[in-house]
């Protein structure tokens, strides 16, 4: 009985995720047509088979190209950052940006543009590994305020020192915006909304290793996670070594979700909303909801930048708020509903 219930959660989960990777290959193509200049999809196609104008090469190749992956591989490594995030913590509200996450990778930027970004040959693949210093100095600071000797990390304390967290954060790095020149202050402000405007190739490659890492390591942890949901007495009786294995994948999770901001800004709400819906479509199994998580903050972050830069227009609006938009709404539902 049993392993009939898992294969038809198998088909279930193989058939959300073709649904999901339609859907995304559907908002991918809307994208690429919308804009300032809009694309026919036949001009977009001919652009790609090399016949396109050189206007349609530049505005496809240079602008909307880059932009669109940097959202595809951020909403991917915010949708599984959540997804671990919860699971780690077995807590349903936990989330990068409700952690305090997101403050300590934008504490991280600050301290880059700051003090380092005008020296020579610093190149921009340097900013993510601020934002990672700046998440993992925050994720030490949460575990360790919220972690009891007794009880271990209580849910409802992890989720109060990451707002705590947060708020202190967020007022160091408003105190060092505003020492900032003119130039970099603008984009600093931009980056703090959530804008993915002017990202380019080079924000491309910064990205891709990050999640070309750590997405498959996280994927494989698969059973460890499905291992917390029972609660670490159980989780080290088969064997577990918890505290060992939780850091790791805290660790994963900084690492996704730090690199992923440092290219997007600050996109709240994507890592509790997207694992939220992978578990109602199919089911709490990490096997299945780890992967799908991810396919859901793909199409949620390109929709929500497509949104924003098209409806809108000529005033784009950044996707961080768009996100936040849909996002804040679902937490204060989740939030009703948890006891």
């Amino acid at each position: 009985m049993s392993s009939k219930r898992d294969s038809q959660r198998k088909n279930k989960s193989i058939l959300v995720g073709i649904c999901l990777i339609l859907i995304s290959l559907a908002v991918i193509l809307v994208s690429l047509n919308t804009g300032s200049i809009r694309l026919s999809p036949l001009e977009v196609w001919q652009t790609f088979l090399g016949y396109g104008t050189p206007d349609s090469q530049l505005v496809l190749f240079e602008y909307r190209l880059p932009r669109i992956l940097i959202t595809m591989l951020a909403g991917i490594g915010l949708g599984v950052s959540g997804a671990i995030l919860q699971g780690i913590t077995r807590n349903g509200l936990a989330d990068p940006g409700i952690l305090g996450l997101h403050s300590g990778a934008a504490l991280g930027l600050i301290v880059f543009v700051s003090f380092f970004h005008s020296m020579k040959g610093t190149p921009a693949l340097l900013i993510p590994m601020f934002a990672f210093a700046g998440g993992v100095i925050t994720a030490i600071l949460i575990m360790a305020l919220a972690y009891d000797r007794y009880k271990g990390i209580v849910p409802i304390r992890l989720i109060l020192v990451g707002i705590a967290i947060a708020a202190g954060f967020s007022a160091v790095t408003l105190f060092l915006s505003l020492r900032l020149d003119e130039a970099t202050y603008s984009f600093t402000a931009r980056w703090l909304i959530g804008n993915v405007w002017g990202r380019d190739w080079v924000h491309v490659v910064a990205l891709l290793p990050w999640i070309g890492i750590f997405l498959p390591f996280a994927l494989s942890k698969w059973k460890i996670l499905n291992s917390f949901s029972l609660g670490d007495e159980v989780t080290s009786g088969l064997g577990v070594a918890v505290n060992r294995e939780r850091l790791l994948l805290l660790m994963t999770a900084v690492a996704l979700s730090s690199a992923s901001v440092a290219m997007t800004g600050g996109i709240g709400f994507l890592g509790l909303v997207a694992p939220h819906l992978a578990r109602r479509l199919v089911g709490p199994m990490y096997q299945h909801a780890l992967p799908i998580a991810g396919l859901i903050g793909l199409v949620i972050l390109v929709a929500s930048d497509t949104i924003g830069r098209s409806i809108f227009q000529p005033n784009a609006i950044p996707a961080g708020i768009v996100v936040a938009a849909v996002g804040a709404p679902y937490f204060l539902f989740l939030l009703a509903r948890t006891k």
